[in-house]
């Protein structure tokens, strides 16, 4: 029986493209739906070539009819990839350790409400840092502060700019984000 993952963006949803393309091939996975809730996102185009359902949402709906469609599902991972919404305690209680996130930056530094993308690696520039990366976390009630289940650092070169932080960032996410998922469903 394939295990079964479902996405949630906000963004355009390149992560998502990634995930899906990884466990493309995979027979022991699939991704079973990927949630937006930005009707303008490039990934209800994006995806066609795949075998993987898009669906718009309100975010209105996001505690009860999602709630509902995703308990349905019953996915053994529920990966958030630049989705921007907290997730509601009811999510959490429920889907207990099957909620994962991955924020562009080594938390607890610059995590919490409002730090995502370019916010961050501005900061990285601004605060002249050394070096930057990924975490991946389960999810828990507070943005950011979940159990971190993986980390990757970069060094921050001098004369490094936020927009060349953020490729380096995105290429670690593209690298990292689809094995640590697949080493989470023990495939």
């Amino acid at each position: 029986m394939k295990k079964k993952i479902i996405l949630l963006i906000s963004g355009k949803g390149t992560n998502a493209i990634n995930i899906t393309n990884y466990f493309q091939n995979n027979n022991s996975v699939e991704v079973s739906l990927i949630l937006s809730n930005n009707k303008n996102s490039p990934i209800f185009e994006n995806i066609k070539k795949y075998d993987a359902p898009t669906e718009f949402f309100n975010l209105r709906d996001f505690d009860n009819q999602v709630f509902e469609k995703i308990k349905k599902i019953n996915p053994d991972l529920i990966v958030l990839a630049g989705f921007l919404k907290k997730i509601s305690l009811k999510y959490i209680n429920f889907f207990s350790k099957k909620i994962i996130n991955i924020h562009p930056s080594l938390l607890p530094k610059y995590g919490g409400k409002g730090m995502y993308g370019m916010h961050i690696h501005k900061k990285v520039i601004d605060s002249n840092d050394k070096e930057t990366g990924i975490t991946i976390h389960f999810v828990s009630q507070e943005y950011d502060s979940g159990e971190i289940i993986f980390q990757k650092k970069i060094t921050v070169n001098k004369g490094d700019n936020a927009s060349l932080i953020e490729k380096k960032v995105h290429n670690l996410e593209y690298e990292y984000y689809p094995k640590i998922i697949a080493s989470l469903l023990d495939i």
